[in-house]
């Protein structure tokens, strides 16, 4: 079978790492290639009719979340929009289940002497909310809390509105990686916080472009030093044909959550044998209803991955900003230890999942555990 062909029959089951673009994204892109590729900072038409793509995307994603336009910062994705909103904090507590976008900030910043709290974990993988008074109370006034509104591997919803009490009652600020969020949870689940983080990718948007909400408090401190574009705050010249397609995104993704929790009913039943075979990591009634992170007795995550993948299933053992590294997710290890998080394996379901899909999916299980215990 060619390349091609198996792209064709593969069953994708790795939405939280990635979304498969929506057709009209592709089709609108692919046109703006064409007639927007001007330098939106240029004052002649074509440069403003680019710099007209570049603002439809800011009022999208704007409306998506549920703020005002000139809130939004168009970045290069979610981790950048991390880094920006946590590089400059006077004091920051976040926790080792956090992306590593801002796991490894907090450690770059703990290195050279930033003061950081590590938040405590509860082993259904959600923040313990009475941890972050102690730790606030360890930091400096007007510092930051981290957190994901979900998590990018077990889906387990974080209590951002009841942490945004214990932070605004400190007088600190509250960044919120809403990456796993947008298109799957109704804003006013998460988006309460001072700044958001944002990815066009994760919701059949392209990838190379996210943005950074910041509402309030004084102007965080720019990683780069250019031009004025995006006032001066993420300098460098905007890619109108990128915001073309975030927008049409945004525009979607209001409309999925819907959808995805139609998904739960396929998730669980996908679930219901993987259970039979190991343990799930993650609070079952705190997750988001399209994903599964389940370690399997018996088996290396990885090795499953690969199992999977060679049965045209593709699925992922952790995050994929960690990916091709040997560590066991630290995720799963934070939450149960390490055991677990070398069997760990994570399935996300998405829009174009098909029951017929899950049905193939479940055969291919039980042909490879059935050959397993031979």
């Amino acid at each position: 079978m060619s390349a091609g062909e198996r792209a064709g029959t593969e069953i994708y089951l790795d939405w939280n790492a990635t979304t498969p673009p929506l057709p009209e994204v592709t089709a609108a892109m692919n046109e703006a290639a064409e007639r927007h590729w001007a330098n939106p900072s240029s004052v002649h038409g074509a440069g403003r009719r680019a710099r007209g793509r570049v603002e439809d995307a800011r009022e999208a994603v704007a409306g998506l979340v549920g703020v005002e336009a000139r809130d939004v910062i168009l970045t290069s994705g979610g981790t950048e929009a991390n880094n920006l909103a946590l590089q400059g904090v006077v004091g920051l507590a976040a926790s080792r289940i956090d992306h590593p976008s801002v796991t490894r900030v907090a450690e770059h910043l703990e290195a050279r002497g930033t003061p950081v709290a590590w938040l405590p974990v509860t082993r259904d993988g959600a923040v313990d909310i009475e941890g972050v008074g102690p730790a606030l109370a360890r930091l400096p006034p007007q510092s930051t809390v981290a957190l994901a509104a979900v998590n990018h591997e077990t889906g387990v919803r974080q209590p951002v509105r009841e942490v945004a009490r214990h932070v605004w009652s400190a007088g600190a600020r509250l960044h919120v990686d809403a990456v796993q969020a947008i298109g799957k949870l109704a804003p006013s689940q998460y988006n309460c916080a001072d700044s958001l983080a944002l990815a066009a990718h994760k919701i059949r948007g392209p990838k190379g472009i996210g943005a950074l909400v910041w509402r309030t408090g004084p102007p965080f401190r720019p990683v780069l030093l250019g031009g004025a574009q995006e006032r001066g705050l993420r300098p460098g010249t905007q890619d109108a044909v990128a915001c073309v397609g975030f927008r049409i995104a945004a525009e979607h993704a209001r409309t999925t959550p819907t959808r995805y929790e139609e998904l739960a009913v396929e998730r669980d039943r996908l679930e219901t044998m993987l259970l039979r075979r190991g343990q799930r990591n993650g609070d079952p009634l705190r997750r988001v209803p399209h994903v599964s992170n389940v370690s399997i007795d018996g088996w290396v995550g990885d090795e499953l991955v690969a199992a999977l993948d060679l049965e045209g299933v593709c699925v992922s053992s952790g995050s994929a900003c960690s990916a091709g590294t040997a560590e066991p997710s630290p995720v799963v290890t934070e939450m149960v230890g390490e055991g677990r998080a070398r069997r760990a394996i994570r399935f996300s379901l998405g829009e174009t999942t098909t029951s017929d899909q899950i049905d193939r999916v479940l055969a291919v299980l039980g042909r490879l555990f059935d050959n397993a215990e031979r």
